[in-house]
């Protein structure tokens, strides 16, 4: 089951935040579509709705990508997040999972509730892994806590890994953190790209 665009904003959000070395004072925006151009350092994404939304790139930027990953890719230390609902069972059903690069350690630690019902969110280290016929179980700590939450077969498992200004050209998709600047104009924060097909959150 795919996690909400809620789950998917957030810890996307969260994540390039953790990437970006200077944060504004000013609370970011998210533009996802697709690049139409890419001229020096003006990027133009076209978005779902057809708005076309002109974006200034700062020099340095961040960008990551997703690589699909399986549950064998986890092991204790990794740092994760993932949105779980409550299940029958009183167990926590996992919606989706990601795997963080070490840089992006301790984004959004904890345990939270989100807006739907019985929905929660966990970024926290893993404890151990347990794959086996019986079902797969992380168990994920965090300072004043830990929680088990189980990971079905089907349960969409993504790494956030590094990219660069290769993968944001004509057609790729796109997502990108943007700090709006006083007279409207939009500059980046940080960029999620689409890689090897794989779409950003």
């Amino acid at each position: 089951m795919r996690a909400p665009v809620f789950f998917q904003r957030f810890v996307f959000g969260a994540a390039l935040v953790a990437a970006t070395s200077a944060l504004a004072a000013s609370p970011p925006t998210r533009i996802r579509g697709t690049v139409e151009t890419l001229t020096g350092d003006l990027l133009t994404v076209k978005q779902a709705d057809g708005t076309e939304t002109t974006i200034h790139l700062p020099p340095h930027l961040s960008v990551t990508a997703l690589a699909n990953s399986k549950l064998s890719d986890i092991k204790a230390g990794d740092y994760v997040g993932s949105a779980a609902v409550a299940g029958a069972d009183g167990k926590l059903h996992a919606q989706e999972v990601h795997i963080f690069s070490e840089t992006m350690r301790g984004v959004g630690e904890g345990h939270h509730p989100m807006a739907g019902p019985s929905q929660t969110m966990t970024n926290a280290t893993v404890a151990t892994v347990k794959a086996d016929p019986s079902g797969s179980t992380l168990r994920l700590t965090y300072p004043g806590g830990e929680q088990a939450i189980e990971v079905g077969p089907d349960t969409r498992i993504v790494a956030i890994i590094p990219g660069d200004m290769a993968l944001v050209k004509p057609g790729a998709l796109v997502a990108v953190m943007v700090n709006p600047q006083g007279d409207g104009a939009l500059t980046a924060r940080a960029i999620q790209a689409e890689k090897d097909g794989v779409p950003p959150l």
